[in-house]
């Protein structure tokens, strides 16, 4: 069966590991998922990720997760633009997450950017989700 939202799988499948302090997680490739997760790792939420082919034309990505001090770096992830309510944002409008300490993921024009890099480039776009 086909999955409805890839990306909120990923987002799920984080939260779920990190629970069970896993070292890493396992979920299905696809681009946007590997956009996400260079965003991730760029900003330190993760330690990194891999590709993995599992047989001819089926590939795997397996993110590792990252801790401080036994707690998850990444204490709240969400979706915020699912795929019944489409959430765009204009670089104007685009406020910060916890006063500056977490990050917007927003899908560009110019890419998947976080927040911080979508106000130096000037552009709006989807707010995918949200990290802190």
């Amino acid at each position: 069966m086909a999955m409805s939202d890839p990306l909120g799988d990923l987002l799920t499948r984080i939260r779920n590991g990190q629970r069970t302090s896993k070292s890493s997680i396992v979920c299905p490739h696809s681009t946007l998922k590997m956009n996400v997760l260079n965003v991730l790792k760029d900003e330190g939420y993760i330690r990194g990720y891999s590709e993995r082919e599992v047989r001819k034309g089926i590939r795997e990505i397996v993110v590792e997760l990252k801790y401080h001090e036994g707690a998850p770096v990444i204490r709240e992830i969400a979706r915020i633009s699912t795929p019944g309510r489409r959430v765009y944002s204009a670089i104007k409008d685009l406020n910060r997450e916890r006063g500056g300490l977490g990050t917007k993921i927003l899908s560009t024009g110019q890419g998947v950017l976080s927040d911080n890099a979508a106000r130096e480039a000037n552009v709006g776009g989807e707010v995918l989700c949200r990290v802190f």
